[in-house]
């Protein structure tokens, strides 16, 4: 299994950012890059060749299932696998989104202690 070590995070609330960016980098031990759109996060992914993006669902402009249908549809994005992150977490509303082709959903707010240990699962859930 491919390790996980760079994480895109697409979250237009600058404090959830900074919090993301403690819960991955200095707990989690992941590289972190962020963006603040659905649009940044089309530009910054070729560059940055994630293995993993973290995606806000609700965002002005590009919401989540919008830069998801974005990145599936570019041959070079189309392969990283996307976590949606929101505070609908209803049942019907993770099977909507993974059915869009994430693969899994995190629950907002997430706890910053346990945020990269999650990713860590639901990344060696898609591997296995």
């Amino acid at each position: 299994m491919p390790n996980l070590e760079k994480v895109l995070l697409v979250e237009d609330d600058l404090d959830i950012q900074i919090i993301g960016r403690l819960a991955l980098e200095t707990v989690g031990g992941l590289t972190l890059e962020a963006c603040s759109s659905g649009q940044d996060c089309i530009q910054v992914a070729p560059q940055f060749r994630p293995d993993l993006i973290l995606l806000d669902v609700m965002m002005p402009g590009m919401d989540g299932p919008t830069t998801l249908t974005a990145l599936k549809a570019d041959p070079e994005l189309a392969s990283i696998p996307v976590v949606f992150m929101t505070a609908k977490v209803q049942t019907h509303e993770v099977e909507s989104y993974k059915s869009m082709g994430a693969i899994g959903v995190i629950a907002k707010p997430f706890d910053p202690m346990t945020l990269a240990t999650q990713v860590q699962s639901l990344w060696n859930q898609h591997h296995d």
